[in-house]
């Protein structure tokens, strides 16, 4: 019986490529191609096969060019093969390539070809965001196009030139094409289809070229020289980025043994947060050309036999976000990542505190059961459970003699913890850890919250992400020493709203007196920004007189939104946008979608200081009203004395944000009990909102983060301006209509400021207080006299005032009426 032979098979490490595996067997498994793919879809092989490709465009560019004067010089020789010397700049082979696509195939539009390969190379090097089929469709309509022109019009040349051309004007190409439809049409014929296909080709740009042109207008933008990672292309791409969930943070409590001759627990170590890839990549983008119309149907009247028009009722919910369809949220790549997250925690330093703290208690007679610590990344919270019978009053006034056992500044006894039956005292860190606002945005817990407003303010003692919603709180007062990272509690508000919410969504309206902590957003102005309306007005209000103008004018939108409401039926934003978005409310009875406004003011003390009760009366109604209309206000001040943070402006504020404070008083102010005195600066923070206040470690966000977040978002299509707020009312004489003004004395500007808005053909306030340097309430005082003498007409919102008077002649008549 034959035996069967039987082989055995080496069983191979998946992911290894063994070496006798020859390469014909790899290239058929697909191994290589793989492999070479791979290396091909990495950033610095496109980089260099860019690069390379653009140095190619500027070659043949710089040769087709050189062909239309050196052409004739070099013409024999190319023609014969045999070219010696060459008069191209590109040399021999330049010169026979620019004659081959310049003589052979599109004549002079052959210079359209390195224009195209350029793009590509600028695509692949990821300089800038090129829509790769759009240009090389119009280049190459151009260049056909073009092509047969040239070849229409090379008679006439031919007859006017002196000397002749050493290629032909429209190519191979042109001269063809132009031939058959001469032949076929006749002259007459071929010029009608040229023209009609260049009018046809421009009525198509007309949209495309106003983009350009408005693109122009802002060569700032066009000359920073910021690598672009992405293309507009990559929006119609699928998303396939997987995002990852980070884990959830548990609290490090480190259990140390009491009494002392125990052997301390190790302690957990911190997981860190794994980086999540897909965040803010893009919303959900629906082109415009998609979206659909209203249908409207034509049903036929059984009785009349007339046709009635309904709107069918099943429609598409409104979407603001479709103002800017392609608007994408910022990337996590733009805020700053530290790796300082997971130190080891310093076991003999939280055991020689816990020593500590049971000595001092000892030597005071104050007995305990147990101690534990959490450890932040500033603060390390020990809890007490004291033993049966000992009052908490007698823990609570040893806190100063436990700092100074510690030699530490900063220390805080919480008597007792609030749901636990512990006693705290939070002793900070030796070596405490920067909490980055990347580690905050980079969180389950942000990415998936569904506050209105949310603000992700830093990590507490536990190690938790503490986040708010700034759209309940409502109104937030923020307050700190000079240095102790209140303006970087401020860019952290800030950010995380524009991590969040989409431009149709939120507007901010920022006051900075100082004039430098708010200017880095003067870029997003027509993406975030509200203002009143002037074309020579920062979007970032510095002006005092300017913020009184606007805090009037939030007021008047507060006033017109709750008419809006009234007219809707119902109680707040959410409500009415609900009802907007499901196209409940028509649009053309004054219904619009209302935004969330968020007015930011720094330094309100100095406001209070300069225009005190016209400040502080409007602030203190917009906090207690707009609410339910959804504008909300963030106030802050280094001064937290009671004549700057007085009881109107405490009552409406019921959030607060204590940074470090010099004195007990200061502390007591803000937040109405001690504690902000005891914090240690550099961003440790008291929140308020409720009864007791919570420690955080402030998230940090540095100026170049700032500044990378604030170009990402204004390098993106935006709106035509900032959103416009109502030119306010004056608080005089706002009547409306044409009076009377016998017996008033007139302004000694009257008769300037009334040939002013004549000239100029617009009656705006703003206008008389630029061109003649004078205060915003005389400027008022004049736009009234104006409107009673009918000059110009009534406020009209946000409008301008209508002029009445169409020139200076009739101006001189109305003149003498007053004063004759």
């Amino acid at each position: 019986m034959a035996k069967k032979k039987t082989t055995t098979k080496r069983k191979r490490n998946p992911g290894t490529t063994p070496a006798k595996v020859s390469l014909w067997k790899r290239m058929r498994s697909g191994e290589l191609t793989a492999q070479f793919k791979e290396g091909m879809n990495a950033e610095n092989v496109r980089f260099v096969i860019g690069l390379c490709i653009m140095v190619v465009s500027f070659y043949l560019f710089i040769c087709f060019v050189s062909n239309l004067f050196t052409g004739a010089a070099d013409q024999s020789g190319v023609e014969n093969g045999h070219l010696e010397h060459a008069a191209n700049y590109g040399g021999k082979l330049g010169a026979y390539v620019s004659h081959y696509f310049m003589d052979t195939c599109f004549g002079v539009t052959s210079v359209f070809i390195p224009l195209i390969t350029l793009l590509i190379g600028v695509r692949l090097m990821g300089a800038y965001r090129v829509r790769l089929w759009k240009w090389f469709l119009n280049f190459s309509i151009i260049m056909i196009w073009g092509s047969v022109f040239m070849a229409l019009i090379t008679p006439m040349l031919s007859a006017i030139s002196t000397t002749p051309f050493s290629f032909r004007l429209g190519g191979g190409h042109g001269q063809y094409v132009c031939g058959y439809l001469t032949d076929s049409l006749g002259t007459f014929g071929t010029w009608i289809v040229v023209i009609v296909v260049a009018v046809l080709y421009c009525l198509y740009l007309t949209s495309e070229t106003a983009n350009v042109v408005r693109r122009l207008m802002h060569p700032q933008d066009l000359l920073k020289g910021k690598l672009k990672g992405t293309s507009e292309d990559d929006e119609e791409e699928e998303d396939t980025t997987e995002v990852v969930e980070p884990a959830v943070e548990d609290p490090q409590t480190v259990s140390l043994d009491f009494p002392e001759d125990g052997k301390p627990v190790e302690a957990v170590d911190e997981q860190p947060i794994p980086k999540i890839l897909g965040l803010g990549a893009t919303t959900e983008e629906t082109p415009a050309e998609e979206t659909k119309l209203d249908i409207v149907q034509t049903v036929e009247d059984d009785k009349s036999g007339k046709k009635t028009v309904e709107e069918v009722k099943a429609m598409e919910p409104y979407d603001p976000r479709l103002d800017l369809p392609h608007y994408k949220f910022p990337t996590i790549s733009l805020l700053k990542h530290y790796d300082n997250n997971g130190p080891a925690i310093d076991m003999k330093e939280q055991n020689d505190n816990k020593d500590r703290i049971i000595n001092v208690l000892r030597n005071f007679g104050v007995e305990i059961s147990s101690i534990s610590a959490t450890i932040g990344p500033t603060i390390t919270l020990y809890e007490v459970t004291p033993a049966p019978g000992v009052r908490i009053n007698k823990i609570k006034n040893l806190e100063d003699d436990i700092a100074l056992s510690l030699a530490a500044l900063g220390i805080r006894i919480i008597a007792p913890i609030p749901g636990k039956g512990t006693i705290g005292i939070e002793v900070p860190n030796k070596n405490p850890r920067i909490v980055s606002m990347e580690s905050i945005i980079n969180t389950k817990k942000f990415q998936e919250t569904t506050f209105e407003l949310p603000i992700a303010l830093g990590k507490t003692i536990t190690n938790e992400v503490f986040m708010v919603d700034l759209a309940k709180m409502p109104h937030l007062l923020v307050a700190g020493a000079t240095g102790q990272g209140k303006s970087v509690g401020l860019n952290a508000i800030i950010t995380s709203l524009l991590y969040k919410k989409h431009p149709a969504e939120l507007k901010f309206v920022m006051v900075d007196p100082k004039k430098v902590e708010f200017s880095n957003y003067a870029p997003i102005e027509q993406h975030f920004l509200a203002k009143i309306p002037d074309e020579n007005e920062d979007p970032i209000i510095t002006d005092v007189t300017k913020v009184v103008q606007t805090l009037r004018s939030l007021c008047q939108l507060m006033d017109h939104r709750y008419d809006l409401l009234k007219k809707a039926k119902v109680r707040n934003i959410k409500e009415y946008n609900a009802k907007f978005k499901a196209r409940q409310l028509n649009p053309e009875h004054g219904h619009e979608f209302m935004p969330y406004i968020v007015v930011i003011i720094d330094e309100f003390g100095d406001l209070i200081m300069t225009a005190g009760k016209e400040v502080e009366l409007p602030i203190a109604r917009i906090a207690q009203l707009a609410r339910a209309v959804g504008m909300h206000m963030v106030i802050a001040t280094q001064r937290p004395t009671t004549n700057i943070i007085t009881g109107t402006i405490k009552a409406n504020f019921p959030a607060r944000m204590a940074f470090k404070v010099m004195s007990q008083i200061d502390s007591r102010t803000i937040l109405d009990q001690s504690g902000a005195n005891q914090l240690v600066g550099k961003g440790d923070m008291l929140f308020l909102s409720g009864n007791t206040p919570v420690r955080v470690q402030c998230a940090f966000v540095d100026t170049p983060e700032v500044e990378k977040i604030n170009d990402f978002v204004a390098d993106q299509p935006g709106y035509i301006s900032a959103f416009e707020l109502p030119e306010p009312e004056m608080e005089e004489g706002g009547g409306g209509g044409s009076a009377d003004l016998s017996g008033e004395a007139l302004d000694p500007m009257f008769e300037e400021a009334a040939r002013l808005i004549v000239v100029h053909q617009q009656g705006s306030t703003s206008l008389i207080q630029r061109k003649f340097s004078i205060g915003y309430n005389r400027a008022g005082r004049l736009m009234d006299q104006l409107e009673r003498a009918g000059v110009v007409g009534p406020v009209r919102g946000s409008k301008p005032r209508d002029v009445l008077i169409s020139d200076e002649i009739e101006l001189d008549n109305l003149l003498s009426q007053l004063h004759g």
